[in-house]
This record gives structure tokens, C-alpha cells and sequence, in this order.
């Protein structure tokens, strides 16, 4: 049976999604080479990594990095961060000419270097500031303009149902609503409680944040809060296919069984890969060893052959590779490993069920 809420198609400005399940941008983790792997594995959009509306900052290497969206299906979406209306307005106009075709502004990053700039969700302390960023950069651009935040700064000074009627009134698209506030960082259960009164209120789309590990979840989520569609961040981490996943679960009611592991060790040679030749080799080798933990996390809770002990030797020995070449050698033979264990398992189980 499918369940209560289902999968469905939705439009931001003149795009139309092909699901509404989205990769939530991330600094450090949504580049286009875990973007294109989400996409692949289901995701109706993935936005790319938070930009600084800074404009000394363009021509930084880290910068043309994440202005890099060739061969990405559209519609490119980028995030942009900052303080000063009219640096974030050049900085949409400087997107739009890069390829962006939706602008998304952060205002709901809880980093302290991000705060500490009076940019992301320490904006929300301002709600005439949060309307002249609105305004100049609706007003600066032809695209859709997103705007994705937080509850509030504080449980004592929670206020999205006011951010989200200026950011409606100034021409926004539409929200992604992260169910805390900056003071709560990603403690804490997060508040769908506060994202269903903000969607009762607007009448764009509203997408809801926080929490998203499960199928099961996904669908409690957007019965109970009546969103549009979700935005999905650090349970992709580990596990891009959660967004199929998903998708499965809210057409049919019923689970899709993760990759074999045949198959996840080659969507992680996949992305190992795709790191390399997208940063060279060096840096490729130190951004990976951040998805192999996530990886190897992943099958230690799904796998009895993959125990806490057995990731973590994993993890040891791969994060201490010296080159791309030997990083790759450690995650092939490792996946072939938990493979041959999972055949010893199912041999011995094999006679038992015979017997029975």
C-alpha cells in the first residue's frame, strides 16, 4: 500500500522539479561531484555548496570550484551568503552570468564564522535587513530566487512565520524551512510543528528540513507538516540512494533495499574517481576520506559483517593513504572484504535453513 503522502512533481519559478525531494546545500559536502551522484540516485534538485556574496572572495580557487557546473542537468541552483544587500545582489548577477538558473539565499547556516559576519541565520535578528536582501535580490536578477532559514535565533526569538510573509511579499519562489533555530545549531528533535504553522501561512512552496534519515521519516515529515517537498542534507551523507529510497517508499508504501554491496563499492570507486579529476589528486584525496567515513558508518549499522571495529580499521588505514592511487586500492579490497564475508555468512546460514 502507498503511503498517506506521495511523490510528486513541483515547480520553483518556471522549473519544474521531477520529484520533490531536494540535496540541501552544504559547505564542504554538496560540490558537483556528491550533487551529480544524488542526482543520479534520485534527487529532483541538488543545490550547490553556500558561495560568499563577498566580492574579493570570487577569484578564489575554493570559489571557481563551486561556479564549476558543467554537465549538471538543469536547473542549477546556487546558494548565496552575506549581509549587504547590494553584495548580494551583484553576487546573484554574478552567478546568473556563471550559470546559475535559481538563486537560493542562506539565511539559515549556524556556523560561527558565517554569524559571526552577521550573514546566514543571524540575519533573522533583522527582519528589515532580511527584506532589503529580499528585495535587491529578487529585483537584481530574471531567475527564481529561493530563500532557505531557520525558525529563529533563539527559542526565545523564533519568527519564520514573519521571515517567511516578507520573504512571500518580496517575490521569493519559494522556502526550505530547517525546523531550529541558530541557537540550537543541530541539537536537539527539529520542529515541524513551526514548519507546518509557516506553511499553513504562504502560499508558495515550502520545503521542509531537518532530520530526514529514513523513508519512514520522509513520509511522517510531510504528512505532519504539509510541506511541499523536503530538503535532505546530512542523511544523504553515506548514503546518496536515500533519496530513491524515498521516492520508492512514498510511491509503493513499501522499502527499497540498499545497493549490494557489489554496487556500493562501485557508486564509492565512482565518487573517489569523480573527486580526483574534479580537485586533482591531492585535495581529491583529503575531501574523500570524509564521504569514505560516512560510507563505511553506513554499512557498519546495515551490515553484521561490517562491526564498529572493522569500519574503524577501515577508516584508519584509508585516511592514512599518501596518494589517490593507494586510497583507492585500501576502499576496493575493503568492499571486497565485507562481500566475501557476507558469502562466508550466507554458506553457513545456508545448511540451518536446509534443516529447518
Amino acid at each position: 500500500m502507498a503511503a498517506s503522502v506521495t511523490l510528486k512533481t513541483i515547480k520553483i519559478g518556471q522549473w519544474t522539479l521531477s520529484n520533490n525531494l531536494v540535496l540541501s546545500p552544504m559547505a564542504g559536502i554538496t560540490d558537483k561531484p556528491f550533487r551529480l551522484l544524488c542526482r543520479e540516485y534520485g534527487a529532483g534538485l541538488a543545490v550547490a555548496e553556500m558561495t560568499s556574496a563577498n566580492p574579493a572572495l570570487r577569484n578564489t580557487e575554493k570559489s571557481r570550484l563551486r561556479l564549476d557546473h558543467k554537465g549538471e542537468p538543469e536547473p542549477r541552483m546556487v546558494q548565496i551568503a552575506g549581509s549587504d544587500p547590494q553584495w548580494m545582489a551583484d553576487a546573484a548577477r554574478y552567478n546568473v552570468d556563471n550559470g546559475a538558473q535559481i538563486i537560493d539565499i542562506n539565511m539559515g547556516c549556524p556556523a560561527k564564522k558565517v554569524c559571526n559576519k552577521a550573514a546566514g541565520s543571524a540575519l533573522l535578528a533583522d527582519e528589515k535587513l532580511v527584506g532589503e536582501i529580499l528585495d535587491a535580490v529578487v529585483n537584481a536578477v530574471d531567475v527564481p530566487v529561493t530563500l532557505k532559514f531557520r525558525t529563529g535565533v533563539s527559542p526565545e526569538q523564533r519568527n519564520a512565520l514573519r521571515i517567511a510573509q516578507i520573504a512571500e511579499a518580496a517575490g521569493i519562489q519559494s522556502l526550505a524551512l530547517h525546523g531550529r533555530t541558530r541557537a540550537d545549531a543541530y541539537k536537539g528533535d527539529a520542529e515541524y510543528e513551526n514548519i507546518a504553522a509557516v506553511k499553513a501561512a504562504v502560499s508558495i512552496p515550502l520545503f521542509a528540513n531537518g532530520d530526514i534519515t529514513t523513508p519512514e521519516k520522509a513520509a511522517q515529515v510531510l504528512k505532519s507538516t504539509q510541506a511541499d517537498g523536503l530538503y535532505i542534507g546530512r542523511g544523504a551523507q553515506g548514503q546518496p540512494w536515500l533519496f530513491q529510497q524515498i521516492a520508492h517508499y512514498l510511491n509503493t508504501g513499501e522499502q527499497l533495499a540498499a545497493p549490494t554491496l557489489v554496487e556500493q563499492q562501485a557508486l564509492a570507486l565512482k565518487h573517489l574517481k569523480a573527486l580526483y579529476e574534479f580537485y586533482g589528486e591531492g585535495k581529491g584525496l583529503r575531501i574523500a576520506r570524509k564521504h569514505l567515513g560516512w560510507y563505511s558508518q553506513n554499512l557498519c549499522q546495515a551490515l553484521a559483517t561490517a562491526d564498529q571495529q572493522t569500519a574503524a580499521n577501515f577508516r584508519q588505514e584509508v585516511f592514512a593513504a599518501e596518494c589517490a592511487d593507494q586510497q583507492w586500492q585500501i576502499t576496493q579490497r575493503w568492499y571486497q572484504q565485507l562481500q566475501e564475508a557476507e558469502q562466508q555468512t550466507t554458506k553457513q546460514a545456508a545448511p540451518s535453513q536446509l534443516a529447518a
